[in-house]
């Protein structure tokens, strides 16, 4: 019987939105107080593909992403949920959010996204949190999945995946993973 080998080191990624724009730079210098340098970061773009969190965030949603420069351990996702949650809680007005922090990792074969919602494709991780296996990637690009975020097969949101997956393949090839 063979060893199992541990997994490889993933790309972290970190999807914002609120309807307050100042809040982009506030949240992207803390969270990379907490996770290290950033390697890319999105254009904005809107963020209007349901009116669930219209009244605890407010209208006219735009979201950004940010690629982090340091790889993390798979299992690390659970604690990074954690984190991120403290943070919004932390910008909150009267017990509502003014900005949604959504973790996830980049690998190889998928991007995963970090929830604390359980569903049956979610995959139970620990502290409350879950895998939501948002794409995979086929056949040269990503693949949305039935349950995939629309705005996540958008191919702004694409682009900027496969991006950050060819800085992932470059990060493995410089530390010879």
């Amino acid at each position: 019987m063979s060893t199992p080998k541990p997994p490889k080191p993933a790309k972290l990624i970190i999807g914002l939105f609120t309807s307050q724009k100042e809040l982009f730079q506030i949240i992207t210098s803390e969270l990379s107080q907490k996770f290290g340098a950033i390697d890319m970061v999105s254009k904005c773009f809107p963020f209007n593909y349901t009116n669930y969190y219209e009244e605890e965030i407010g209208s006219d949603l735009l979201r950004r992403m940010l690629l982090f420069k340091d790889l993390i351990a798979q299992n690390s996702l659970p604690e990074i949920k954690c984190t991120t949650n403290t943070i919004e809680k932390k910008y909150s007005k009267d017990g509502k959010r003014k900005i949604n922090i959504d973790p996830g990792y980049l690998i190889h074969e998928r991007f995963v996204l970090a929830t604390g919602k359980n569903y049956s494709h979610r995959i139970y991780l620990d502290k409350g949190i879950y895998a939501d296996l948002t794409l995979i990637y086929q056949k040269n690009s990503y693949v949305s999945l039935p349950w995939t975020y629309p705005d996540y097969k958008e191919d702004i949101m694409i682009n900027f995946l496969e991006e950050a997956r060819n800085k992932y393949k470059f990060d493995l090839q410089e530390k010879n993973l």
